[in-house]
């Protein structure tokens, strides 16, 4: 029996043109006949996960690892509200589907560029029906978070997955609005920011380095190809531990985290290696490795 909770995720090793990569993806559904069904849009802006999953075939092998859960669901709560953006949608499905089994008082407001952007919206209709709300950009619809946030219980909780923009809007509402911190849980596919991916280099004077980061790459993943002693856990923009300092920056550094608070963004004083870019230039970091001698992962849950 493969135990997987609303809100978990599995670690699979992608084939890519260059090395395999590690990736998460939030499990659609319970997985009750031991099938763990994901959801993966290809990104023209794809690092390389995105792309190696929709080459795969039928019978090719995968290395993936145990359900995880880091984005976990709670059943004592009098009210929810559930906001999705785009394949934001993947972690949100099975916990509304939870929630509609559970009897409980939710909401999912489902939100996207396009009709085409909505996956698994046919199928939310006609689990959970009225509860579902979609909202189509190029409509000119638009989620008014705020007051969505009003009609919340003062006891309820709210859960967020999808772009920087929509989590990073929710946070600061839900903070305006005088809410429980922990009553705010969000998950972020870490792949969206200000600008499109490009080429960028970073500079580490510690070490000596100039390091090309290509489109298709995080720093993270460039630092560890020149043999960087990196401290990571989710690569997702979530944990901070792959955070750095920022000692100079010839462009806007485009912090895809959702660990800084806005206000520590603002600063430009630090970045989270797995997500962050830059359009264009070089970004100079410190590291308080000396020496490379490979990399090691830490585990979040470890710490």
């Amino acid at each position: 029996m493969i135990k997987a909770t609303p809100g978990s995720h599995i670690d699979v090793r992608v084939p890519t043109d260059t090395q395999p990569q590690l990736r998460s993806y939030s499990l659609v559904g319970p997985c009750a006949d031991r099938l763990c069904r994901i959801a993966v849009k290809r990104l023209a802006s794809s690092r390389g996960g995105s792309i190696g999953m929709w080459r795969l075939k039928a019978g090719e092998q995968l290395t993936i690892f145990e359900p995880t859960n880091s984005f976990e669901l709670s059943y004592d709560r009098p009210d929810y509200l559930l906001l999705a953006g785009g394949i934001g949608i993947t972690p949100i499905y099975t916990m509304a589907l939870a929630l509609k089994r559970a009897g409980a008082n939710f909401r999912l407001l489902y939100a996207a560029r396009s009709r085409r952007d909505l996956p698994l919206a046919d199928e939310l209709a006609t689990y959970i029906g009225e509860r579902l709300q979609l909202f189509v950009g190029e409509d000119g619809q638009r989620i008014d978070i705020g007051g969505e946030i009003a009609q919340l219980d003062v006891r309820g909780e709210l859960y967020v997955c999808g772009p920087f923009g929509m989590l990073d809007a929710a946070k600061q509402l839900w903070s305006q609005a005088g809410r429980p911190a922990t009553h705010l849980r969000y998950e972020t596919f870490g792949n969206t920011g200000g600008f499109a991916d490009a080429p960028f280099k970073i500079r580490v004077p510690r070490l000596g380095l100039e390091i090309d980061v290509p489109a298709h790459r995080s720093m993270l993943e460039a630092l560890e190809d020149a043999g960087v002693n990196m401290i990571l856990g989710c690569r997702r923009g979530e944990c901070g531990l792959c955070g750095l300092p920022i000692l100079e920056a010839s462009a806007e550094v485009d912090h895809r985290d959702v660990f800084f608070s806005t206000e520590e963004r603002a600063t430009n004083s630090k970045l989270c290696t797995c997500v962050s870019r830059l359009a264009r230039g070089y970004v100079t970091i410190d590291t308080p490795d000396r020496t490379r001698i490979g990399h090691h992962g830490c585990d979040a849950s470890a710490l």
